[in-house]
């Protein structure tokens, strides 16, 4: 035990040296990496134009050609367009400085009464804070300051650059055309050989795992590819609209503004910001009054409003899969290793990393890190939030589940499930009585307001059953569609939760259903005999519930020979098994679910295990399992 202990600390301790290692190597080998990965990038939004033109019979190398050609020409007229903007720009923001004056002037003028008496009540508050009385003034020893020399005259200082790091050189060598041009090469090749690179990388890493390493590389290629292509047309039609709009609110060089709003929306979060910014600020100098400026800042808003909220999540939010929250960390993190540009390429980065967490069992942590799908099944997230004494939240989660689905399968999915893991939890002494109490009040309060509700939709009365035939030559009972049952919990609170949940059930569907309250074993017998019923139900819940289930079947079935009995073992994995482990006669069923107890009531033949005979089913719990019937 200890040495596993121990292996398992220096497991950690190598995952965590592991982790610093693979982030300092993407900090210092940023200048080959980033041209890379936006290369990659690049490759993945051209390869469907790459093989369309194949698909015409082209040359890989001619279609290649043609794409990355008409790409570049694509780019360069718009920025030089854009460039071309931008001198005009720059060029007439002298004329907007009388403008400019006149609006200062104006919010000078409006605040400056008020500003002179904030400013007149903070001055007159700091000199009463910082006046001393004379006598009680401390002396105040004078120091000299490290800058002076011991004459007093100042030293003079001398600011040295830092030194530089090999990114900082080699960026201020290559600058913004060389690296354009190792994106421009790296998307070549990449293009041209994607196959080879895709045959290396699997060969590389995907040794004994070649059908899992298809399917994370298939699925990889397919998110980001239907991301960058989605967003390109998203932030595309954003610009559109921009320009359109401030080409009619009369804002000049509408055409930069829009390129500009549609370029700032590939930067997560602080793009739509700063695309709007700088035409509202243009505005403020260039038109008098401040009616279009807001007609601006309204106009953006709108927009992004509409994008962000309606147009994005419909189109691309599922292809990402990655949660609210891990984007703005994913946008901090890669923004710190590699700046502006590790801001644009975040998402499509932690795209591939939450795939490799969906595939590979040693990163899992980061599907579950990052990724939006829910990481605890419906029955765990109830039986946490009834740990964490939360009846409100274990409310939403079943409401949730219920949408679309029937009462039935609330409780089989999900109630009886956490039943069972707080039985199991018990008999492990994981839980306190207070706890224990809660569960089992917050369980009953929970599904006598769902029973209610479904009342109220059925709106169908309880009937007390009559017609009864009993066939004793077939040793069998028919019965009509309404039944008298009696459900006979005999373990603990948790076998009568279960059985209060089949009675309600068979109370929806028109039977006369009764549970019979917690006691001892024998008043509990004497109850269910007085009722006359027409069914019994027996049941156990799981794990531990075999031995005490075979107990009460046999006292049921000497008390009431002729009645026929169903055993639910609530919960139990080998369902073709558990009639011969109970040693059931011929008159007696079991079943593992309430869909299947429900079956042998209702007589519908579309439901599993069903049984011609109506039978039941007592809900039982017991202290602790026996040898035999320990779960393995």
């Amino acid at each position: 035990m200890a040495y596993r202990r121990r292996a398992s600390k220096i497991s950690q301790l190598f995952a965590l040296a592991a982790g610093v290692v693979v982030i300092a190597t993407l900090y210092f080998a940023r200048i080959v990496l980033v041209p890379f990965v936006l290369a990659m990038l690049f490759s993945f939004l051209l390869t469907p134009l790459v093989t369309g033109l194949e698909k015409r019979r082209l040359p890989r190398s001619v279609s290649v050609l043609l794409v990355v050609i008409l790409s570049i020409t694509a780019v360069g007229s718009i920025g030089l367009a854009v460039t071309n903007q931008l001198v005009d720009v720059t060029n007439q923001l002298p004329n907007y400085k009388a403008n400019i004056s006149k609006k200062v002037a104006s919010l000078r003028e409006v605040n400056r009464a008020g500003l002179m008496k904030a400013t007149e009540a903070v001055n007159e508050l700091s000199k009463e804070v910082v006046a001393t009385p004379p006598s009680t003034a401390p002396t105040v020893r004078q120091h000299k300051l490290p800058s002076e020399s011991a004459s007093g005259n100042p030293i003079a200082v001398q600011i040295a650059p830092p030194p530089s790091n090999p990114w900082d050189f080699l960026r201020d060598w290559l600058g913004p055309v060389g690296v354009a041009g190792l994106v421009l090469v790296f998307t070549v090749f990449m293009l041209l050989q994607r196959e080879d690179l895709r045959n290396r990388f699997i060969r590389l890493v995907g040794h004994g795992h070649l059908h899992v390493m298809t399917q994370a590389l298939d699925d990889a290629s397919h998110r980001i590819s239907k991301y960058l292509l989605l967003q390109l047309l998203v932030n595309a039609s954003y610009g559109l609209i921009a320009g359109v709009g401030l080409y009619f609110i009369g804002l000049p060089n509408a055409l930069l503004w829009g390129v500009v709003a549609a370029v700032s929306r590939f930067l997560p979060y602080v793009g739509p910001p700063v695309g709007a910014l700088l035409p509202t600020g243009l505005s403020l100098a260039i038109f008098e009054g401040w009616t279009r400026s807001l007609m601006i800042i309204g106009l953006f808003l709108v927009i992004e409003i509409v994008a962000a909220n309606f147009v994005e999540p419909m189109l691309y939010g599922a292809h990402t899969g990655i949660s609210s929250l891990a984007i703005l960390v994913a946008a901090v993190f890669w923004a710190v290793l590699w700046g502006p540009l590790g801001l644009v390429l975040s998402t499509p980065l932690t795209v591939c990393l939450v795939v490799l967490g969906r595939y590979v069992p040693q990163l899992e942590f980061l599907h579950v890190l990052l990724g939006d799908e829910a990481v605890l099944t419906p029955e765990t997230h109830f039986y946490q939030r009834l740990l964490a004494a939360d009846h409100r939240e274990a409310r939403q989660v079943l409401e949730q589940y219920l949408e679309g689905k029937s009462l039935q399968e609330l409780y089989d999915s999900v109630v009886i499930p956490a039943l069972a893991r707080a039985e199991r939890d018990r008999h492990q002494n994981d839980l306190d009585e207070k706890v224990e109490r809660f569960i089992c009040q917050s369980t009953r309060e929970l599904i006598e307001e769902l029973h209610e509700k479904a009342a109220e939709a059925e709106e169908m009365p309880v009937v007390e059953g009559e017609d009864r035939d009993l066939n004793d030559a077939a040793g069998r009972r028919a019965f009509a569609v309404r039944s008298k049952v009696v459900c006979v919990p005999v373990g603990d609170e948790a076998d009568e939760i279960v059985g209060t949940m089949l009675t309600q059930l068979l109370e929806l569907d028109g039977h006369a259903a009764h549970c019979i309250s917690l006691g001892t074993a024998g008043e509990m017998l004497e109850e269910m005999v007085n009722e006359n019923p027409d069914v019994v139900f027996l049941s156990a819940l799981a794990p531990f519930a075999l031995r005490h289930a075979r107990t009460a079947y046999k006292k049921v079935r000497a008390r009431l020979p002729n009645v026929p009995i169903v055993v639910g073992v609530w919960n139990f994995t080998e369902e073709d098994k558990l009639s011969t482990r109970l040693a059931l006669d011929k008159k007696a069923k079991s079943a593992t679910t309430l869909r299947a107890a429900l079956a042998e009531v209702t007589g519908d033949p579309t439901i599993e295990n069903r049984n011609p005979e109506v039978v039941s089913a007592i809900s039982c719990n017991h202290p602790f399992p026996s040898a035999e019937e320990s779960p393995t």
